[in-house]
């Protein structure tokens, strides 16, 4: 099962976790996998190379785990929550789509 953790301090979506492999397929061919993942890096570009901020990224393979915090005040922090926004909406249709597969939380 995929794992998304969503940090959210006072309000302020301060970003996310993602762990572990869906289980929906194969490995290089699981959708559900693919989708998280594109999901993920969709976020990670937007926020750090879109609107320049310099949101901390961490891969820890051996888990698998990529984790994305951002920090203490970004340039254009509406626009990085909107974007944080889209992921979690995106996160959680795809666990309604796939219950079996996701699990979304916040911490």
């Amino acid at each position: 099962m995929t794992t998304i953790e969503i940090f959210n301090h006072d309000g302020r979506i301060n970003g996310f976790s993602v762990s572990g492999h869906s289980g929906y397929a194969e490995a290089g061919s699981d959708i559900v996998c693919a989708a998280v993942t594109t999901a993920v890096k969709f976020a990670e570009c937007t926020i750090n190379d879109v609107l320049g901020n310099h949101a901390n990224t961490k891969v820890n393979e051996k888990e698998p785990r990529i984790t994305l915090t951002l920090p203490a005040a970004c340039d254009d922090e509406d626009a990085v929550q909107d974007v944080l926004n889209g992921f979690i909406l995106t996160m959680l249709s795809l666990r309604d789509d796939y219950p079996d597969y996701i699990e979304v939380m916040e911490v």
